[in-house]
């Protein structure tokens, strides 16, 4: 029996709707990772693209455990001398959630084209709206 990989002409790409209200931000973003790179897939090919389209909604009531809210920092450098930036999560995650659970699912993707490639089939959105129902997407329930 030989080995199936998967090519691009091949794949057959779903949308997914992920309500994440409730749900810790971590696992919330391992297995949003998981659906856009495949692994849920019997097709799984590691060096070709072959995950599903996401749609993230309610970024708002992610919560964060024990107390992350106050100690974790969102940090990054604007690439001039002396410019490190630190925001603290909990002022993250009250202006900017939708910001923070993508970059949580950004993380966990490969560093390289593949994820990249990867990462333009996730669509993020702070409430419970969105305007991708021409794509007909199916509402998706993860493990809390």
């Amino acid at each position: 029996m030989k080995t199936f990989m998967a090519k691009n002409g091949q794949i057959e790409r779903k949308w997914y709707v992920v309500d994440a209200s409730g749900m810790a931000l971590g696992r919330l973003a391992s297995q949003v990772a998981a659906i856009l790179r495949g692994k849920n897939k019997p097709t799984f090919t590691p060096n070709v693209d072959t995950g599903d389209h996401v749609i993230v909604i309610n970024t708002d009531k992610v919560v964060l455990t024990g107390k992350k809210l106050d100690q974790k920092y969102y940090t990054y450098h604007t690439g001039y001398i002396g410019g490190l930036k630190q925001i603290p999560y909990s002022k993250m995650m009250a202006e900017k959630s939708d910001l923070a659970v993508y970059e949580a699912i950004k993380g966990m993707l490969p560093k390289n084209s593949l994820g990249r490639q990867m990462i333009t089939k996730l669509r993020v959105y702070k409430g419970a709206e969105h305007n991708h129902t021409a794509q007909q997407p199916v509402e998706l329930k993860l493990d809390k």
